[in-house]
C-alpha cells in the first residue's frame, strides 16, 4: 500500500480527552445497580440485556465488520458481504460507479464482540493520480457487545455529493479503516470509484 501513507489515516484528537478505563461487559451490568436512570441507560445499550452471541472458538476479534454497502438515492444499494473469502481484496479490483452530482452515503453492517467497542470510527482518505483529494473522519460510537436478539448493527455514515464536471470525472482510489479509542484497526482495506457523466 505504498500510494497510501500511514499517516494520512490518523484519526484526530479532543485535546484533554483520555480514554475512560476499560470495563467489562459484567462490570458495567453490575455498576451502581440501584440507580434506575443508569439501569435504564445501560438497557438502551444493551448492556446485561439478551443472550450472548455465539462467538467462534480462537475468535478474538472485538469489532468485526460484516459488510460494507453504498446507498444511492433512487437506486438500489451495492452491497459487499465482507464474510465472503476474498471479497476485501476484490474492493480495490472492482471500482463502484457512482454518478457525478449523486446524493450518496456508505453504510456498514457489523458486530461486536466479548467487550463494549469504544469510540469506533471510520476513516478514509481518497486519491486520484496519486493526489490526496479529500479526507474524511466519522465517528461511529460505542457499542456493547451483540445480542442473540440484535445479532448485528448497521450504521449509516453522513451523505456526500459526488462532484460534477469533465474534470471530476474519471477514477479515484481510497483507503479506509475502521478504529476505536484504542487505536485498535478493526479492518483497513482499499477500494476504488469511478465518478461518470450517467450510470453504468
Amino acid at each position: 500500500m505504498a500510494s497510501h501513507g500511514d499517516d494520512d489515516l490518523v484519526a484526530s484528537k479532543t485535546e484533554g480527552y483520555k480514554v475512560g478505563e476499560k470495563k467489562t461487559v459484567e462490570e458495567y451490568a453490575k455498576l451502581d445497580q440501584d440507580d434506575e436512570a443508569l439501569n435504564r441507560w445501560k438497557a438502551s445499550l444493551g448492556i446485561a440485556t439478551g443472550a450472548a452471541l455465539p462467538i467462534a472458538p480462537g475468535d478474538t476479534r472485538r469489532c468485526v465488520i460484516e459488510a460494507l454497502a453504498l446507498e444511492v438515492e433512487g437506486r438500489p444499494d451495492i452491497t459487499i458481504d465482507l464474510t465472503t473469502p476474498g471479497s476485501v481484496e476484490a474492493l480495490k479490483s472492482k471500482p463502484f460507479t457512482i454518478k457525478e452530482g449523486a446524493k450518496f452515503r456508505m453504510k456498514a453492517k457489523f458486530k461486536v464482540q466479548h467487550d463494549v467497542l469504544s469510540g469506533l470510527k471510520y476513516l478514509q482518505v481518497v486519491k486520484r493520480g496519486g493526489i490526496r483529494v479529500g479526507k474524511d473522519e466519522e465517528m461511529l460510537g460505542s457499542y456493547p457487545p451483540n445480542t442473540v436478539d440484535k445479532p448485528s448493527y448497521e450504521k449509516k455514515f453522513s451523505q456526500d455529493e459526488a462532484p460534477t464536471g469533465m474534470m471530476a470525472r474519471g477514477h479515484y482510489t481510497a483507503v479506509s479503516k475502521f478504529i476505536d479509542d484504542d487505536d485498535h484497526t478493526h479492518l483497513k482495506f482499499e477500494w476504488s470509484f469511478d465518478i461518470t457523466k450517467d450510470w453504468k
